[in-house]
């Protein structure tokens, strides 16, 4: 097994919080997690296939969580005695069936039958997704009562999960709370997204002064589009509620966001060049699909004192920075 390092004592002398197993830390949420989780007090253990850059101050393991031997996460459990496991692990713009089965449904069970078998019992913050509930109307919310019937792989594969996790809470084989995401946006969005892919036609069409043709599919749809820090805040508080336990809890911004508005704010906030171009719809909607969502999170205020605050311009004006900085080595103002 790979070292973790020196690891000090959760709770310890040094007034820390304790120490927390982040899974999937290296990914564009579990890095806001872990940064929320440190400014917290937390010692921050990383866990990812990859070893990209990470804080100095976080301690890193490498590992597939999803093919290695189910021995070895049990240990890494055993060794590190954290205080709570936080699942940011899973594929999200995969495009087959397979990976999202593989990284999101095997992963969890795998997780799972590691808190059982190893010696501590930590809090486990399990990241699903609002894309596990049924599309609804305009104008209808969702709750976490919503029916549970997805309309995507993504969402059929998330929801596996999450009832893996119900399950081990019910049978008192894990202490653990779900929180089912709303898109996230925020520094570091994947270029597989929307606005990720918009913001590197911005980047790549503004060279040389030119002007960027930004090409999209039809922009009719309206969103909840909530805060990478607000999600992060959230993980947190979900760790210290103890009326959290067997919850599954929305976190979402509470408001349906058209689009094209996050769009235009983009490139607004860019100050590119640029010419919006919808490309034509090649083939029919599945009929499940829905134009509309909005997400209810009154249940994270009143479970996790936990209430959104940053703005879809806070959102975007990060996501721009972070690209611009990434492409140019320097914030593009």
């Amino acid at each position: 097994m790979p070292e973790v390092g020196a690891l000090g004592r959760p709770g310890g002398a040094d007034g820390r919080s304790g120490r927390v197993l982040l899974l999937g830390a290296t990914g564009f949420v579990g890095r806001h997690v872990g940064t929320a989780l440190e400014r917290a007090g937390y010692e921050v253990l990383a866990v990812a296939r990859h070893p990209r850059k990470t804080p100095a101050s976080w301690r890193f393991h490498p590992m597939d969580l999803a093919d290695a031997e189910p021995r070895a996460l049990v240990e890494l459990i055993d060794e590190a005695h954290p205080e709570a496991v936080v699942n940011a692990a899973g594929e999200v713009w995969s495009p087959t069936a397979d990976r999202m089965r593989h990284s999101n449904q095997l992963l969890v069970e795998r997780l799972l039958a590691a808190l059982a078998a190893a010696g501590p019992r930590p809090r486990l913050v399990q990241l699903g997704s609002v894309h596990e509930y049924s599309p609804q109307p305009r104008g209808v919310w969702l709750t976490e009562s919503s029916p549970e019937v997805p309309a995507t792989g993504y969402g059929r594969s998330k929801l596996h999960g999450t009832r893996a996790v119900q399950q081990a809470v019910a049978t008192g084989a894990a202490d653990a709370v779900v929180l089912r995401l709303s898109n996230v946006i925020g520094a570091g969005t994947p270029r597989g997204s929307l606005l990720g892919q918009v913001a590197t036609q911005l980047l790549e069409g503004t060279a040389e002064g030119r002007t960027a043709e930004v090409r999209v599919s039809p922009l009719r749809s309206s969103r909840d589009f909530v805060d990478a820090q607000d999600v992060a805040r959230a993980v947190v508080a979900a760790l210290r509620s103890p009326g959290a336990v067997g919850r599954v809890v929305n976190v979402a911004s509470g408001a349906s966001q058209p689009v094209r508005d996050m769009v235009d704010l983009l490139i607004s906030i860019s100050g590119r060049p640029a010419r919006l171009v919808e490309r034509p719809v090649t083939q029919s909607r599945s009929p499940t699909d829905t134009d509309w969502m909005a997400v209810e999170v009154s249940a994270a205020r009143t479970v996790l004192g936990w209430q959104p605050r940053r703005t879809p311009r806070d959102m975007v004006q990060d996501l721009w920075r972070a690209a611009a900085e990434q492409r140019d080595g320097s914030v593009d103002r």
